[in-house]
């Protein structure tokens, strides 16, 4: 294997130790830790603990690892306390966080950025809302921008010094990646785009460029696999997408990558793309410029969300940090005007992005407005007992016979949850992988119905249908269960063998 060095008469960037950089990693790790148990598990994270419990190598709408790691967390946590279960839940989450804000100061490390500058960059990444939220959860986009992190600063080292073997690593870390999330074909696609445009097209004559791709897609292969043989759900599942588009769709895309790591960011990263494509002092860094260009028409073209260029900004910041670095020099009023902004940021981000208010005034504030993801760690347990009650409400001979049916896999993954404790009988429905985990057994029913239904749509598979119950968490947060209705079906005009295959939802 051939290494080629290039001499830049300064020391290499790996040798420098970097110990405001690390202690801004740590400090943002723990901050995440600390709030980690509070609130409650996230729709998708009961999604993941129930799929983890069906192993597979691949989903309706992802890959295996995330599910997985849950199902892991299940066995090893069964009987915990759901705060101290979510803390393990979401560990990995919290560990990708700190090694995201490293990866963004070592990017800025090759770039020629002195330590203030990798501190810089760091830092802007760890307040970053995108980065924020998405740590406090067992979220597959932190581990996203982790890896295109890693693809970014591996690319970065490799243009410095020519070291052909972490072409071979690239491989690696994206083979793995996509064991998470596909998006990492994104980048990868932005990654080669910017090579063939601002060079070294050198690249593509390098063995181990291509034996890193192998390498990659016998890493991905299972899923693959498991896709192939199922009729290839995630591809069906761009259309969802496209439909589901929040902020406007493509209209928003752009705006939105100004809240993605807020204001503040938005200058160093801009700055950072200028240098990259413009200052010939980065010329050598060029492609990951264009990569990021790329990754932007691609997202916009295909009607992607508008998150996924999340992970192609650590390289911006990093090279924007370097430009904030020499803006602040030796002025101690710079210094302090850039604390103060991160300052004042960061506690904005914590208040919006971390559960950091009481659960009975979160609805008072901008939280669930702002993110999402907020109000839908709030109320599960309420809502599994509300329905029980509605199961125990039912005559004797009825509960033996009882069958639980959710409309979307939030429901179902609470209920499969909580249900066991509080008698329920097993969940069912017919969204995403659940579908493939049915159909209900044969029987005279009757139906527990839980979700936005229409009553003539029910009553289009039952004789009788009643109105039992409506959830109501009792905190007026207004998030995606709240309202949501209760039904028993009696009668059931069809079988389930011939009803099933009309209930499958993407």
């Amino acid at each position: 294997m051939t290494v080629h060095t290039v001499q830049t008469g300064q020391p290499d960037p790996s040798a420098r130790g970097n110990r405001p950089l690390l202690v801004i990693a740590v400090v943002a790790a723990l901050v995440e830790f600390a709030f980690s148990g509070r609130y409650g598990f996230h729709r998708d994270e009961l999604y993941y603990l129930a799929a983890g419990r069906h192993p597979a190598f691949g989903y309706d709408d992802q890959p295996p690892l995330a599910p997985l790691w849950a199902g892991f967390t299940g066995l090893v946590a069964d009987g915990w306390p759901d705060w101290l279960q979510l803390m393990l839940l979401r560990l990995p989450s919290v560990l990708a966080l700190g090694g995201i804000v490293l990866i963004t100061g070592r990017i800025a490390a090759e770039f020629g950025g002195g330590r203030r500058a990798q501190a810089l960059a760091g830092l802007a990444i760890a307040i970053a809302p995108a980065v924020v939220i998405s740590g406090h959860l067992l979220s597959t986009t932190i581990f996203d921008i982790l890896v295109w992190s890693v693809l970014a600063w591996l690319l970065a080292r490799w243009l410095r010094t020519r070291d052909d073997r972490l072409l071979l690593l690239l491989g690696v870390v994206a083979g793995v990646g996509l064991q998470m999330k596909n998006l990492p074909l994104i980048y990868a696609a932005g990654l080669v785009a910017g090579l063939l445009i601002a060079g070294p097209r050198e690249v593509f004559r390098r063995w181990q460029l291509w034996a890193g791709g192998l390498i990659a897609l016998l890493i991905w292969a299972p899923n693959l696999w498991w896709q192939a043989t199922h009729g290839w759900p995630q591809l069906q599942m761009t259309a969802v997408i496209r439909e589901d588009a929040d902020w406007g769709g493509r209209a928003g895309l752009i705006p939105f990558q100004l809240l993605l790591l807020g204001i503040p960011a938005a200058v160093v990263w801009a700055t950072g793309l200028w240098r990259l494509l413009r200052d010939p002092s980065a010329v050598r860094f060029r492609a990951l410029g264009w990569a990021y260009v790329v990754v932007l028409l691609l997202v916009l073209a295909t009607g992607g969300r508008e998150y996924y260029p999340a992970g192609a900004y650590p390289a911006l910041l990093a090279s924007g940090a370097i430009l904030l670095d020499r803006w602040v020099g030796d002025s101690t009023a710079r210094r302090r005007t850039v604390g103060w902004v991160a300052g004042i940021f960061a506690l904005s981000t914590l208040s919006l992005g971390l559960p950091v208010y009481p659960v009975s005034m979160l609805h008072s504030t901008l939280q669930p407005a702002v993110n999402y993801d907020a109000g839908e760690t709030v109320g599960w347990p309420d809502f599994a007992a509300q329905v029980a009650a509605v199961y125990q409400g039912l005559p004797e001979a009825e509960r033996k016979t009882a069958v639980l049916v959710a409309g979307n896999y939030g429901e179902a993954g609470a209920l499969d949850h909580y249900g066991p404790s509080l008698g329920l009988p097993q969940v069912y429905s017919g969204h995403l992988a659940y579908w493939r985990w049915g159909p209900p057994p044969e029987g005279p029913g009757p139906v527990l119905v839980v979700g936005h239904f229409e009553e003539a749509e029910l009553q289009t598979q039952c004789a009788q249908v009643t109105h039992a119950a409506t959830y109501d968490n009792g905190v007026d947060l207004d998030n995606e269960e709240q309202g949501v209705d209760v039904w028993i079906c009696r009668g059931p005009r069809r079988t389930w063998a011939e009803s099933w295959p009309e209930l499958r939802r993407l």
